[in-house]
């Protein structure tokens, strides 16, 4: 139970997932390869073996051919002048037969048509004994099919037959002729141990050699996976060490960028508020001793110092805004790029225009934000490098979602070679490409154009209130 669990529990990493796609199709490809490499061979060591069976069992047949020559020769002198019920020539042609002998284990047989032994010099035994319906112990015929073989002329007969030396069971090939006029079955037969041996022997040679084309096949296979292995894991740790370095690399550089930030708000803070609300401690202390001394002019330092408190009020305002602005939240997408833009035209000079279109449905709490900064950061970027007179921001939704677009006619700069310090392309593709989006820039002497898409998935259903209709808003 416990191993089904962890096996279905079990989800497999990048690294393995990548090991798993370079290695299961090869795998898959090795076992096909072997299994009709497997085939083919076989079925060609096959036919090699039965062509060398046949090739054997053909010399086995003119051997049994040239002991029939003799047979019939030696007592051809009897046979021919003899009538078919000379029972003495008959029993004359037997003697000279059963007489013929030859190796260890070579006889000559003769059987009358109706299965009857007259012949066998081995085995007295089968004499005058009826054999018609005789079977070998895997159930063949013996005897029927050498009778068959006289009566049609004679023939070849494979059979197993026990020998005549150790009674043991073997096969036998025997070639048998018929003598018409006498109705005998007359042949030979010699046992082909030898035949089954080399036959055997091929066959044995064959298995070994299949055996061995599968041992290389799983070794050049292992040594394979072994070397996927080991390139996945050099490659897996070089990449896995280009990835920490390029993280430090980011992660101090988000750094610095915070502490840039954390600077910037400081000195806006020491620099605009602390100044202001200095100068309002300063008027209202000299209010103060105006008032103790009985002057008449208070009211003008009072005010001063109020219009100062004012103008802090504004900048703190400014500050919070530039944090995070509070129109994005309460209004809206829309609403919050318009101020965006009019802020920043009337800071930078550069005429910048809005185009929005009404979305059906208000965008999720992320999507604006990753829009807005994605355009704050793009303005950034135009005020600070593009030297451009004029910049676009466009908000356009569609069925798949909704993009947004930031053009200006600057003079433009190669995309991928930012040298700068900051992180500000990379941390606007991060942003969108978080979310599942697609970020594109593109860059020319004539200005540059970056645009934001966002999937339909960012659309929340309900109606919109935050972003209405707004044409060619200018700021």
């Amino acid at each position: 139970m416990h191993g089904r669990t962890g096996l279905r529990g079990w989800r497999p990493n990048y690294g393995q997932k990548i090991f798993l796609l370079a290695t299961l199709p090869l795998m898959l490809a090795v076992a096909a390869i072997t299994v009709l490499v497997g085939y083919q061979y076989r079925q060609l060591s096959e036919r090699e073996i039965a062509f060398l069976e046949e090739t054997l069992l053909e010399a086995k047949q003119s051997e049994l051919g040239n002991y029939m020559s003799l047979a019939r020769n030696a007592i051809y002198h009897i046979y021919g002048p003899a009538g078919p019920d000379d029972q003495e020539a008959k029993t004359r042609a037997a003697q000279i037969l059963a007489a013929m002998t030859y190796g260890k284990e070579g006889f000559f047989f003769v059987y009358d048509y109706d299965g009857t032994n007259l012949v066998s010099s081995r085995q007295t035994y089968l004499i005058e004994r009826n054999w018609f319906d005789l079977t070998d112990s895997q159930g063949t015929p013996v005897v029927q099919p050498l009778i068959a073989l006289a009566r049609s002329g004679g023939g070849y007969h494979r059979y197993v037959w026990p020998k005549p030396s150790t009674g043991e069971e073997a096969e036998m090939y025997s070639y048998v002729i018929g003598l018409q006029d006498w109705q005998w079955a007359m042949g030979t037969g010699i046992f082909i141990d030898d035949v089954i041996a080399e036959v055997d022997a091929a066959r044995a040679e064959m298995e070994a050699r299949i055996r061995s084309t599968f041992i290389w096949i799983a070794s050049i296979t292992v040594a394979v996976l072994i070397g996927v292995f080991g390139s996945g894991l050099l490659i897996n740790l070089r990449e896995r060490r280009l990835a920490d370095q390029k993280l430090a690399v980011l992660t101090q550089r988000i750094v610095d960028t915070q502490e840039e930030e954390r600077a910037r708000v400081a000195r806006e803070l020491h620099d605009g508020i602390s100044q202001l609300l200095v100068g309002v401690r300063y008027g209202l202390e000299l209010a103060q001793r105006k008032i103790s001394q009985g002057a008449e002019d208070t009211g003008t330092i009072i005010k001063k110092s109020t219009d100062g408190i004012t103008t802090a009020i504004h900048e703190v305002r400014r500050i919070s805004r530039d944090l995070r602005p509070g129109a994005l939240d309460d209004l809206g997408l829309s609403p919050a790029l318009k101020t965006l833009a009019e802020e920043f035209s009337a800071r930078t000079g550069i005429k910048t225009t809005l185009t929005t279109v009404a979305l059906r449905n208000s965008l999720s709490g992320e999507g604006k934000t990753a829009l807005y900064r994605v355009a704050q950061e793009a303005l950034t970027n135009i005020e600070r490098h593009s030297e451009a007179r004029i910049a676009r921001i466009t908000v356009r939704p569609h069925r798949k979602g909704v993009t947004l677009t930031i053009q200006d006619n600057g003079h433009g700069f190669k995309p991928g070679r930012n040298s700068g310090p900051g992180i500000g392309l990379r941390n606007m593709q991060e942003r969108i490409e978080h979310l599942g989006g697609t970020f594109t820039i593109q860059s020319s002497r004539k200005g540059t154009i970056i645009e934001a898409d966002l999937p339909e998935r960012h659309i929340v259903t309900g109606e919109d209130h935050s972003d209405q209709p707004s044409e060619s808003l200018s700021a």
